[in-house]
Formats: C-alpha cells, sequence, structure tokens
C-alpha cells in the first residue's frame, strides 16, 4: 500500500510545541486530531484537510493525490474565528465554515460561510451581510443543505434567515420573517430565492440533487420562543405543493416522538428517518408519492438503531448504523458491503470502517478506518484500480505509542441491573491492583462507545485502568433505559456511576484506595455529584467544564428561543437542589481539580467559579484552573496537554502514587 499525501503534510502544517506539558505523554495525547476535517474533489484528485496549527488554530490544507503535494490555503487563528469544516463546491472552489463567540450583552457564537478558489485566491463572504436595520441577530450565516441542480457546477442550495427590520422614519423596510432557501453561486455570490421565507422553519431536506423535498416547521409563540413540536410537509416529485408528513415532538425528558426525517431518496421517491418502535429508535422509509406507505427498514429489540451511512456528493443513503458492543453498519447496496468486507481482511485491527466522501461518479472514495487501539487513518479506494492509498493518519504523534486495548464489559447495578461499558487497561498490564478512574460520558442524552479515545488511552498509558460506564439515562439502549434523563433520573444515573468504581474495586482491577472519577460536562457533573450518594468512594475527582448547579444550567438559557424546552428538560421538584452539586458541598470528601473555559457556551464558566469558591469556604480541597478564550471543548494542543499533565499530576499526589516521566 502506498501512502500519496502524509510525508508532504507533515512538512506542510508543523504540530504546534507544546510549552506547558511536561510528560511526553502529555503532548502527544493533547495534541487535536491532525487531520479535523477532509473532503475530496468531485474529479477524485486532490483532498481538502481541516487541520490543527498554533496552539488552538487550523488550516486548510489542499493536497494532490497524484503528486502529493500540498498548499496552505486559509488559515483561523481560533481566537476567536475557529474554522471547522471545508467542503468542494466545484473542482476549483471551496466552502469553509468559520464559527466565533463574540462578547455582546452576552457571549454569542456565530458561524459564517466564506469561499475561496483552491489555491487560496478570490477568498468572499458566502453568507449574505446582515441590514443594519434588522430587529434581531442572523447567527448562523446560512447552512448548505445541497449543492446546486445537476449540472450548476459551483453553486449551493443555502439556507436564509429572514430579520424584520426597523420601519419608524421609513417605508423601505422589510417585515420578512423566518428561514428560506436560496441558489447561491459561489464564485459571483448571485443569489436567487427558491424556497420562500416561512416564520418557524427550521429543517429542509433536499434529494441530492438541488431539489427541497421536506421542510419542517417549529410553532413560535408570539416572543419567538421554540415549541417542543415541528409539523413536517413533503412535496410529490411533481409539484411544488406542500403536503402533511407528520409531527415530532420533543418531549419534556429530551426524548422524541414521532418520525424524524433524515435524508431523501430521489431514485427511491422515499425519505428516510427514525422513530419509536417496541420502546426502541428504529429505521423507516416514508413513500413520498402522495400515499406515505411506510416500511420498516430495520429496528432492533435491544438497542437503538440511530445512524444512517452516506456516501458521495448526493449523500445518497447506503446503509444503518447502530451500535452494540461495537458500532456496526449493514449496508444496503451490495457492491459496498462487499468492499467493507475485503477491506477488514486488508486492515486487520481498524473493524471501524467509514466512507467519508466519493469523487462526483463514486469511482474513487474517501474512507477512515480505525480501532480501539489504533487511533485511525484516512484512505482513498480507486474502484478501476481497486488499489488503496493511505493519505493520512488521524493521529501521527500517535505512531510508536503501543495503545491499549478496549474490552466491552458489564458490571451489576446494586439492584442487579447489568449495565454495559468500557474497559480499557494499560498496554502490558494484567489488569490486577492498579490505581482506576470511572469516567463517565457527556450529555447526558450521549453514551460511549468501542474504539478510541484520546482521554480514555492518556490516563491508560500513565497507568491507569479506565471504566467507561454507559449508565441509565445514556442514550442508545431505548426509552426505559434513558429514564427521564440524567439530570431528573440522577439518583439511577450517578447510582449506576458508582457502581462501576465498587465492580472495578471487587474485581481486584482497582488497588485499595486507589480509585478516582474524571468527567468532562455532565461527566464532570457526575464526578462531582458522586459523592452525594457516597462520600468515601471516590479518592480525587477531575471535572472539566462540569454542570454544577441545574438552576444556574437553566438561568444561562435565560433569553434565548429554546428556554422553555431547556427548562422542561431540567424539570422542577426536590432533584434540582438535591441533584446539584453546588448545594451538596458538604457530601464532598475527596480534593477536586475543576477546569473550564471562559468562552463555554455549553457551560457556563460560572458554574465551576461558584463551585470553587464554594469549596474553599467550606474548608475543601480544590484546585481551579481556567482558560482564557476556549469553549466547552477546549480546542487547543497546548491547553489540552496542560490539563492532562495537571490532572495526572493530582491523581498521582490525591492517590499517594510516584510521580512518572
Amino acid at each position: 500500500m502506498k501512502t500519496i499525501v502524509r510525508g508532504a503534510l507533515l512538512a506542510a502544517v508543523a504540530m504546534p510545541a507544546l510549552a506547558y506539558a511536561q510528560s511526553d505523554d502529555a503532548k502527544r495525547f493533547g495534541a487535536r486530531e491532525y487531520v479535523q476535517q477532509i473532503s475530496l474533489s468531485p474529479d477524485g484528485k486532490r483532498v481538502a484537510m481541516v487541520e490543527p496549527i498554533n496552539g488552538r488554530g487550523a488550516a486548510l490544507v489542499i493536497a494532490d493525490l497524484a503528486s502529493g503535494d500540498t498548499k496552505t490555503v486559509l488559515r483561523g487563528t481560533g481566537s476567536p474565528d475557529q474554522l471547522q469544516s471545508c467542503h468542494w463546491a466545484s473542482n476549483t472552489r471551496i466552502i469553509c465554515s468559520v464559527y466565533m463567540i463574540q462578547q455582546l450583552d452576552q457571549k454569542v457564537a456565530f458561524t459564517r460561510m466564506v469561499t475561496l478558489n483552491s489555491d487560496g485566491s478570490d477568498l468572499k463572504v458566502l453568507s449574505e451581510p446582515p441590514s443594519d436595520k434588522a430587529l434581531g441577530m442572523d447567527q448562523s450565516g446560512g447552512d448548505v443543505i445541497d449543492w446546486g441542480p445537476d449540472g450548476s457546477d459551483g453553486s449551493v442550495l443555502m439556507t436564509k434567515l429572514y430579520i424584520p427590520e426597523y420601519s419608524t422614519g421609513t417605508h423601505a423596510a422589510s417585515n420578512k420573517e423566518g428561514v428560506g432557501i436560496d441558489l447561491v453561486d459561489t464564485t459571483t455570490l448571485k443569489h436567487k430565492q427558491v424556497e420562500p421565507n416561512r416564520r418557524g422553519a427550521s429543517d429542509f431536506i433536499s434529494d441530492g440533487h438541488g431539489n427541497v423535498r421536506v421542510m419542517g416547521v417549529q410553532n413560535l409563540d408570539n416572543n419567538g420562543n421554540q415549541s417542543n413540536r415541528i409539523s413536517y410537509s413533503y412535496r410529490t416529485p411533481d409539484s411544488r405543493e406542500w403536503k402533511k408528513l407528520g409531527d415530532l415532538i420533543y418531549n419534556a425528558d429530551g426524548s422524541e416522538t414521532g418520525f424524524n426525517p433524515y435524508a431523501v431518496d430521489r431514485d427511491a421517491n422515499v425519505v428516510y428517518g427514525f422513530d419509536g418502535q417496541d420502546g426502541h429508535r428504529a429505521l423507516y422509509s416514508i413513500s413520498l408519492d402522495g400515499n406515505l406507505t411506510r416500511k420498516l427498514v430495520m429496528g432492533n429489540p435491544k438497542i437503538d438503531v440511530d445512524g444512517l451511512a452516506r456516501i458521495g456528493r448526493q449523500r445518497r443513503v447506503v446503509g444503518v448504523s447502530y451500535a452494540t458492543e461495537k458500532r456496526v453498519t449493514d449496508f444496503f447496496d451490495p457492491e459496498l458491503a462487499k468492499l467493507r468486507n475485503a477491506l477488514g481482511k486488508a486492515l486487520p485491527g481498524k473493524p471501524l470502517v467509514t466512507f467519508i466522501d466519493a469523487s462526483v461518479d463514486e469511482s474513487k472514495l474517501l474512507m477512515f478506518a480505525g480501532g480501539d487501539n489504533d487511533a485511525g487513518t484516512y484512505y482513498l479506494y480507486d474502484k478501476g484500480t481497486k488499489q488503496l492509498a493511505e493519505v493520512m493518519p488521524s493521529r501521527p504523534q500517535l505512531d510508536k505509542v503501543k495503545l491499549a486495548t478496549v474490552q466491552p464489559v458489564t458490571f451489576p447495578a446494586v439492584d442487579g441491573t447489568p449495565i454495559p461499558g468500557y474497559l480499557t487497561l494499560p498496554a502490558g498490564s494484567d489488569g490486577k491492583n492498579l490505581p482506576a478512574i470511572v469516567m463517565p460520558h457527556g450529555g447526558p442524552a450521549s453514551r460511549d462507545e468501542w474504539g478510541f479515545d484520546w482521554l480514555a488511552q492518556f490516563y491508560a498509558a500513565r497507568g491507569f485502568a479506565v471504566l467507561q460506564p454507559n449508565y441509565r439515562g445514556s442514550t442508545g439502549y431505548g426509552d426505559a433505559w434513558y429514564q427521564r434523563n440524567g439530570f431528573q433520573s440522577w439518583r439511577v444515573a450517578i447510582s449506576d456511576v458508582n457502581d462501576g468504581g465498587r465492580w472495578l474495586e471487587k474485581q481486584g482491577i482497582a488497588a485499595p484506595g486507589k480509585l478516582a472519577i474524571v468527567g468532562w460536562s455532565y461527566g464532570g457533573y457526575a464526578a462531582l455529584q458522586s459523592s452525594v450518594l457516597d462520600s468515601d468512594l471516590f479518592k480525587a475527582i477531575v471535572a472539566i467544564a462540569p454542570v454544577t448547579d441545574l438552576d444556574m444550567l437553566r438561568g444561562e438559557a435565560r433569553g434565548f428561543t429554546n428556554y422553555d424546552n431547556v427548562d422542561a428538560f431540567i424539570g422542577h421538584g426536590p432533584h434540582v437542589s438535591e441533584g446539584s452539586p453546588l448545594q451538596n458541598i458538604g457530601k464532598i470528601k475527596a480534593p477536586v481539580l475543576l477546569f473550564h473555559g471562559d468562552q463555554d457556551l455549553n457551560v457556563g464558566v460560572s458554574e465551576s467559579r461558584a463551585m470553587s469558591n464554594k469549596l474553599k469556604g467550606a474548608g475543601k480541597q480544590v484546585e481551579y484552573v481556567e482558560f482564557k478564550g476556549l469553549d466547552h471543548q477546549l480546542e487547543d494542543d497546548q491547553v489540552r496537554a496542560q490539563m492532562l499533565d495537571k490532572s495526572d499530576g493530582f491523581l498521582r499526589k490525591a492517590l499517594g502514587l510516584a510521580a512518572k516521566p
């Protein structure tokens, strides 16, 4: 197998020096993925890759797949402009999404689309500039939902938000409101409206050939606040008339009721989407011919079917995916099913195969393959020559590091319920008498899956056993497992997390007195809240960007259009104070280490500040590290390395372990 890009690319975008990290492990694992996003040109000759630079920055790098030549054509500093993703509008024109947070009356996130030639020239802002008379803000700057109609090279279908204008003293003000769809030429920026604006319009699904076939409209009150219902309509192929498809309801606990459409197949004339089946999510198709014939495509009585496999510029649906112990994809397309099986044999140790992109004729496929102890590699497969070529590893800095294997496990909850999870043991370890970490996932409406996890792998490299439990309150296991989300049903969720720690001790995996808990976001909440149920179980707590007070979390949504939904998700009652670590400081005995970015819009930094202050006021052991200019994900190589290094030293001191270089 030949390598077509790797050497040139590593030279083109040098990895930043990590000044704050002391251990080599922190440097290696703290570095972000070397390929943050990648796409293939329509002719299959070049790739566009978003790569990390300068700590928190990112660059767009164009690589020629024949010669291996690379060129950096766009850079974002990460302060505040974050280059997120780039895609080919044509063989010569590229569209990129740029994200930023700005401080107005409060912190507000904005996204803008830019377009440029593949050599870096003719850079333009694709998002329309807001009117200076507008009575509101356009935060999104438009979303690309499809390429233009077949044959319209370099055009895109984009959402456009219409905002009513201030009318005092003028007759020229616009009263248009809501979201519509424009066809936009990415070179000339010429706009043509193809779908009129509608108040409450929130979702448009095209057929991959430039035709909008499904639309979702969310009911709004007079103040623009969102309801919990989206009404979906569809069109038959030969009509512009909208017909009723169905309603999707977001329940107070965060679950869904009703058909949630995801993709339209033009040739089959159906829409694919997910709906409930006997307490689990299943994939259905509904015909768009006027009859709304509904068919079950795939369901599973034990887990939720929750993903679509899609390919090519038309994003056609070729399969369905779901996670049991490992993520599985069942392909409808027999050619891709055969190819996936062949690749599994050609790439041992990399069973997680995903098709990322394709040339316009699908003769060349851009794909990713990885595993648990393999961070993964991007490849190009040529159907004509049947050759597979390596494009770039996801984390080349880990090439010579022996990574740990990840084992699916179950452990018993206090009520006897088997709780699934994943156990990562240090490479070469016998798995006994180790310092150990329970690491609950974020969300809470999420789950952990088998595969490479940079945070778990770092701690395993430092000698820790790591257990990642999919506690009740996680998604993926059906309605009954989800309970009423991890906040309203916090006692069940946190009890499961704690039972994971007890299991590590009973199995002899965790050495006596050497058990800690580490979490990010909701996982950080769970780490802190674990002491409310058992103050003595964990001897050290590390919480990254944690929720610490449910009423504070509710308040952070005040003034936004989704406040009512957030309010219902958190709920009201005794669980709000009982389920808030900030209100239960007295039950925390273990030393605490907190990390938070001061630009976090998911969980406000004030939550960690309040937690730190209250712990200090109560005479508890606490350290707090705040990172300036970063949001929830702490997308900065130096900061992540510093965080890993600091947390490792903190855990070793709290657990009485020897320092490790």
